[in-house]
Parts: C-alpha cells; sequence; structure tokens
C-alpha cells in the first residue's frame, strides 16, 4: 500500500493560488483560477493511463495513433468538486461523471449525505475524486467509503489545498488511494478551517455566503 502524495510545485501554481487566496478575487476571477489550476492536477493524475493503439487515415496516410483503454470516472464531491468538474471534462470529455452531496454536520459531530448519483457500470473503474480542499478529510472520507462499497477500481483524490492532518487521517484509512494537491503545508484552525486558506471555496465559487 502506497500512502502515496503528489504535490505539484509549478511557479505558474504559485502565482495564480495568490489570487485564488486574495479576498478581493471576485467569484468570475475565483472560477477561472480554480479551472487553471485543476488542469495541473488532472494532467499529473492521468499520466498513468494505460493507451492502445488504432488504425487510422491522415489526409496523407495510414498510420497508427493512441488512445486512452479504459478512461477513468470523474466524481465530484459537491457542491465546491463542482467548480474543478468543467476543467476535468476539458481534458477527458469522453468520462462519465459521478456526484456525491455529503457535509460535516456539527450538532451531530458526522458527515450527512444528501446526494449520490454515479454512473452504470462503475465497478472496477478507476475513479478521479475531486474536491478544491483537503481539511479534516471528513468529507474525503465518507466520500471514499461509498465509492468503495460499489467495487470500484484505483481512487485518486485530486484536491488544490491540503494540510498534514487530512492527509494522514486518508491515508490512515485509505492508504491506497493518491492524493495529488498544490499545496500541502496549510494549517487547521480550532474549528477545522485551512488557513491560510481561500475560505469557503463553494461560497466564492457560486457567490453565495
Amino acid at each position: 500500500m502506497s500512502k502515496k502524495l503528489i504535490e505539484i510545485s509549478h511557479p505558474l501554481v504559485a502565482h495564480k493560488l495568490g489570487f485564488l487566496r486574495d479576498k478581493n478575487t471576485n467569484s468570475d476571477e475565483f472560477r477561472r483560477i480554480v479551472t487553471e489550476l485543476t488542469m495541473f492536477l488532472g494532467v499529473e493524475a492521468t499520466k498513468d493511463l494505460v493507451l492502445i493503439s488504432k488504425n487510422i487515415e491522415t489526409p496523407m496516410t495510414k498510420t497508427k495513433v493512441d488512445q486512452i483503454k479504459s478512461p477513468p470516472v470523474i466524481v465530484s464531491i459537491l457542491r465546491a468538486g463542482n467548480g474543478m468538474l468543467d476543467s476535468m471534462l476539458t481534458l477527458l470529455p469522453f468520462c462519465p461523471v459521478g456526484h456525491i452531496g455529503i457535509y460535516r454536520d456539527k450538532f451531530i459531530d458526522n458527515t450527512v449525505e444528501y446526494y449520490f448519483k454515479l454512473p452504470e457500470n462503475v465497478e472496477g473503474r478507476d475513479i478521479l475524486l475531486i474536491d478544491p480542499m483537503l481539511a479534516t478529510g471528513d468529507t474525503a472520507l465518507a466520500s471514499i467509503d461509498r465509492l468503495k462499497q460499489y467495487k470500484v477500481g484505483k481512487i485518486k483524490f485530486l484536491t488544490i489545498l491540503s494540510n498534514q492532518h487530512g492527509i494522514a487521517r486518508l491515508h490512515e484509512f485509505h492508504p491506497d488511494v493518491d492524493i495529488y494537491t498544490l499545496s500541502s503545508s496549510e494549517q487547521l484552525d480550532k474549528k477545522g478551517y485551512l488557513m491560510p486558506g481561500l475560505g469557503d471555496a463553494g461560497d466564492r465559487l457560486f457567490g453565495t455566503k
């Protein structure tokens, strides 16, 4: 079991993260930057996709080209995960999509699932699970638990910001899940929010409070 963490370091990532964190960045700009940053995660997380050859004809001659053998399933953790979804579908327009609606209820000190929808025939298929932030890890853990009930294949968790506590918890319970992130050095405050963070990703994506 790998307990694999892949942190993507790049000057463009650092530059864009600065604007994402800025409280003066409006929702339109925030969505655009999330889309751009997700590209880095999506490209890195799909480097090991298996290719097969296919015969085609170019305008000049017959040749062989490579195509992805088995496209993964993209699963968005609502609602903030949907801010990453367009970017993932730009990279992988042929992939089916699932959604998991889940949140942490502070009154019952547990996660609550309110929506769950996966494409048909997901058994054995690899999953790209997306959510902009990994804080306490509660929603990520609950989502992975549910996915594994459907006997899916390899799960990769893609997140923009993360912290060592959430990473350790996820790997404690699901050491087979690889984590792809752009920052793993966030801290947690007493309420479980990432610091310096970027605020509530859902609110900033969709202009709500």
